[in-house]
């Protein structure tokens, strides 16, 4: 194995950059997990447990960061419940500026030499003609366990801030900020909402210490009982005026409330009232699984980008 250097804060930050730049000019060619939003939250709640797992490498051009990539390791998970789960193979998220689209071919060289298991997986946008040919050059095939009905490929969505409705909560319920109700209620709301998690106290802290976290920007909704029934997380982009809006969920008990579109609409002012023009959301894109689309559609998001799903075995056959 070779050129592995674990992904550090400051990384982040370079790779951040990265996406700023890209959003401005080819918002489509922005990869699964290369957002803005989302590489502080993957970075923030599990560098702690799995950065051991995390080689990285950075392109610079004139001193500018113009691609990356970074690799996950067969690691094992940990879930609240008590439950383990091994990751047996390597996936990789990575971005490449289009105006050095050359440099994929170097991106490919250096995850081939750092994965490990049978599978090698990665997920560049549907959208980058050039990048999934030369994927396929490398012996990468269409992921059809990923693009099936209940696959898990991604798609992100998009929508202007202008003409956002008010946001009606059930009565009883109220809008909270994680600032307000502090670490262990905004925790045990994520946990609640995606068990069984591995999520915990350490991961939050390291969600908080990224450049890019606001408290009063992570958005609760508390029920009468004080259990912290939907939340969600609101990374702003002040670039490119816009805000994402990852992790979105909420407590098995209280769906079907209407509890999610009251607080994103409710974030959308927020996102607003801070400079934004923009937001988006990411979501499972399969057939088979319309429950988030739906909800986003229905807030009037529309799809930006996919995730073209690639895998190479060790046999070299698609999974």
């Amino acid at each position: 194995m070779t050129g592995f250097e674990r992904v550090t804060a400051a990384d982040v930050r370079l790779m951040q950059a990265l996406a700023q730049r890209v959003t401005a000019i080819r918002p489509d060619l922005i990869s699964a997990g290369a957002s803005y939003g989302e590489l502080a939250w993957t970075w923030g709640r599990g560098h702690a447990a799995h950065g051991a797992t995390w080689p990285r490498r950075l392109w610079f051009s004139g001193g500018e960061p113009v691609a990356w990539g970074w690799a996950c390791l067969p690691h094992r998970v940990r879930r609240g419940d008590g439950t383990v789960k091994d990751v047996t193979g390597t996936s990789l998220t990575y971005q490449v500026h289009p105006g050095h689209a050359g440099l994929v071919d170097e991106v490919i060289d250096w995850y081939d030499g750092v994965a490990a298991g049978p599978e090698h997986r990665v997920v560049p946008s549907a959208a980058d003609g050039f990048a999934v040919e030369r994927w396929a050059a490398h012996g990468y095939r269409p992921d059809r366990a990923s693009l099936g009905d209940t696959g898990d490929w991604t798609q992100l969505n998009e929508r202007g801030l202008t003409d956002v409705e008010q946001p009606v909560l059930p009565d009883g319920f109220r809008f909270r900020t994680a600032d307000e109700v502090g670490p262990q209620a905004a925790v045990r709301a994520h946990v609640d909402a995606w068990a069984p998690s591995s999520y915990t106290a350490q991961g939050y802290e390291g969600v908080r210490r990224t450049a890019a976290y606001r408290g009063d920007l992570h958005l609760l909704v508390e029920a009468p009982d004080g259990t912290m029934a939907s939340s969600t997380i609101m990374w702003l982009d002040e670039v490119n005026r816009s805000a994402e809006f990852e992790p979105v969920g909420t407590h098995p008990d209280y769906r079907r409330l209407g509890l999610a579109r009251a607080m994103l609409l409710h974030g959308m002012h927020r996102a607003r009232a801070a400079g934004a023009t923009h937001a988006t959301v990411a979501c499972l894109g399969a057939p088979g699984r319309p429950e988030a689309r739906g909800l986003y559609y229905g807030l009037g998001f529309r799809e930006l980008s996919r995730d073209a799903p690639l895998i190479r075995t060790k046999a070299g056959t698609a999974g």
